[in-house]
């Protein structure tokens, strides 16, 4: 999960907002937690969660937290990482389904939501090596297909955004 973000329009720590009675990092983890073998908050330390910092370093916007999981998984041997921020809660529980395929995947409308081989990792380290910092090159970079999801999932900039 990639936790790393400053918040800037949404004006406090996104994460600890609450969504139907619950935090949205807790939203999310629970969502991925039904579809993955293990779930790691990137980008912040977050207690109860096992956390990692975003790689090479902080700032890089969700590319770092990216990285960050992708070296992970690759160390840990997991073949996969399902990336989502802290801003979608309302992630679908056959995400992994829907995306699963050859290669790397997106949801069309919110890239930071994605399935990634972890072989990806060293591809993505040459991307932000040679300046690459935006999360739509690097997925035409590897390929992703795009993908529509039934229903387009929340995407929480602004205390407004929480229905």
């Amino acid at each position: 999960m990639l936790a790393g973000g400053q918040a800037r329009r949404f004006g406090s720590d996104k994460a600890q907002a609450l969504w139907q009675g619950a935090r949205l990092i807790d939203q999310v983890a629970a969502a991925l937690a039904g579809q993955c073998e293990a779930v790691v908050v990137c980008g912040r330390e977050e207690p109860g969660f096992t956390c990692i910092r975003d790689w090479p370093e902080p700032g890089l916007g969700p590319l770092g937290g990216l990285a960050a999981a992708l070296r992970h998984a690759d160390k840990g041997g997991f073949s996969h990482v399902l990336s989502a921020g802290v801003d979608a809660p309302d992630l679908p529980q056959d995400l992994a389904t829907s995306l699963a395929g050859e290669g790397a995947a997106i949801v069309a409308s919110q890239p930071v939501v994605g399935l990634w081989p972890a072989s990806a990792a060293p591809l993505l380290e040459g991307f932000l090596a040679g300046g690459g910092r935006a999360l739509y090159r690097f997925a035409d970079h590897v390929s992703a297909r795009k993908v529509a999801l039934r229903a387009p999932l929340m995407n929480v900039n602004t205390p407004e955004d929480l229905p």
